[in-house]
């Protein structure tokens, strides 16, 4: 015979966890839990179409129908209902003051009592009703009170759901801020030992012209004091001679005398020519860039026919009317874009675009392989390294795009190619701040990339316009 323990459990397992009573006509659902099959299915229709059903009691997912009888699960209720019969082994609770059976239920004190009980003092006022109608009336009030739990359950495991998302999102975008403050970092740092090095080179050169000057200073000097010391030592010796031979030759001597006369040194200046510090300019990257600066034009025979250049070829809009011109093979059509007039190979290269107020644009730089005919994807896989402005949403257009957040408007852009590390990297010049690098391997030329985009009505008719070079970066390009 089993213990009352065992028994017990028997009892939880032929029980139905929505109406918590015993199974009736019980029904057993993908993930192997049972239930009344009037409970699942009423459970079900309250879901409503379309939205996913989860299982009562596990919480696994399953298909509305996706249940089957379980006869032998059916069978096991009856005899477990058969054995809680009095005279079945099933012995029953007694009152501990009477006695008696526990029959009767008291409303206002929310226990259970026997006849005897109900007659006393204690609950003589009391509303009573039978234990059995007292079950079933509080099994429809705990199944009334599952639905709305149930509910609250799942709401609260969807929040928790999108907090973990929101969690991994948030951890994934200061990942990706902490590789790019580090690949700045880096970049800033090489920068600065290059200047280090121009400094004391700019320094050494200084030195060795100062020192040189010097030393022939101090070799003429010598020199001089040489003669001057010869003719102390000559005029010395005479004046010790006997008078007639003191006499003898004595004005040739004088006459060596004012032939030698010292000559002062050429002025040197033992001030440095520079200030060898570290100049403030060194720990500001768009200052650093600048060193690279070139001077970008526009390629006219890739503009599509709608584009205008100006006759500097430095600023590009789109017109109202298509040109009339040679559909040359390096003419881009149908995409509005036009290229740099040069291209790049190796080196770094820094030039900056005012982009003003336009809503639209698209700057970079691009393989000058790409196809210019028919529409283009712009990508790194097809060349394209972008980041474009479509009313006021920034994005790098990575495989998918990646958006660029924005404390403050660029109203001018700063491009470093920097072609042996593989490195596009995006400046918003107006605040001095980094936007976006690109990583990737380069081969071949790559040409700067141009598109005004369409005029909206009126409201992106601005030009882009190329910046002049800084007068103090030109003829001061290092590869």
């Amino acid at each position: 015979m089993a213990s009352p323990a065992t028994a017990g459990e028997v009892q939880d397992d032929v029980k139905c966890s929505i109406c918590l009573g015993y199974l009736t006509e019980p029904v057993t659902i993908a993930c192997g839990c049972n239930f009344c099959q009037a409970c699942i299915t009423q459970y079900c229709a309250a879901k409503g179409a379309g939205t996913p059903l989860t299982c009562p009691q596990c919480k696994a997912q399953f298909q509305k129908g996706e249940f089957r009888p379980n006869t032998q699960l059916s069978n096991i209720v009856q005899k477990v209902k058969l054995g809680l019969k009095p005279g079945k082994g099933q012995k029953e609770e007694l009152c501990e003051k009477h006695e008696e059976r526990l029959k009767l239920f008291c409303e206002n004190d929310g226990e259970t009592i026997c006849w005897v009980c109900e007659k006393s003092r204690d609950h003589k006022s009391h509303t009573v009703v039978p234990i059995e109608e007292a079950a079933q009336e509080y099994k429809e009030k705990l199944q009334g009170a599952l639905g709305p739990l149930r509910k609250e359950l799942e709401e609260a495991l969807a929040l928790t759901s999108k907090e973990k998302e929101k969690t991994t999102e948030w951890q994934g975008k200061v990942k990706n801020k902490r590789e790019m403050i580090a690949g700045e970092f880096n970049k800033l740092h090489t920068l600065l030992r290059e200047e280090e090095q121009l400094i004391l080179q700019s320094l050494e050169e200084e030195e060795r012209e100062t020192l040189q000057r010097l030393q022939e200073n101090v070799t003429k000097l010598s020199q001089q004091s040489f003669s001057l010391q010869q003719q102390i030592t000559e005029i010395e010796e005479k004046f010790q001679q006997p008078v007639n031979e003191l006499l003898k030759d004595v004005k040739t001597t004088l006459s060596r005398r004012k032939n030698v006369k010292l000559q002062a040194p050429e002025a040197v200046s033992t001030d440095l020519k520079n200030v060898y510090t570290i100049p403030e300019r060194c720990l500001d990257m768009r200052e650093m860039l600048k060193r690279f600066s070139v001077d970008v034009t526009l390629d006219p025979y890739t503009a599509h026919p709608n584009l205008v250049l100006s006759e500097d070829q430095k600023r590009v809009r789109l017109g109202d009317t298509r040109q009339d011109l040679p559909n040359n093979p390096e003419r881009f059509d149908p995409c509005v874009f036009v290229l740099g007039a040069e291209g790049f190979a190796g080196g770094r290269r820094y030039w900056e675009v005012e982009v003003g107020d336009k809503t639209r644009w698209n700057l970079g730089v691009c393989r000058e392989s790409v196809s210019r005919k028919g529409q283009v994807t712009l990508t790194p896989g097809n060349g394209y390294w972008v980041v474009w402005l479509r009313d006021g949403e920034y994005e790098a257009l990575t495989s998918t795009p990646t958006p660029l957040p924005m404390s403050i408007r660029p109203r001018r852009v700063g491009i470093f190619l920097d072609y042996e590390a593989g490195e596009v990297s995006f400046y918003n010049v107006t605040d001095r701040s980094h936007l976006f690098t690109f990583t990737d391997t380069f081969s071949g030329k790559l040409r700067p990339y141009f598109c005004p985009y369409l005029n909206a009505g009126g409201t992106n008719a601005a030009p882009l316009i190329i910046c002049p070079v800084p007068a103090q970066a030109k003829g001061n390009i290092r590869p």
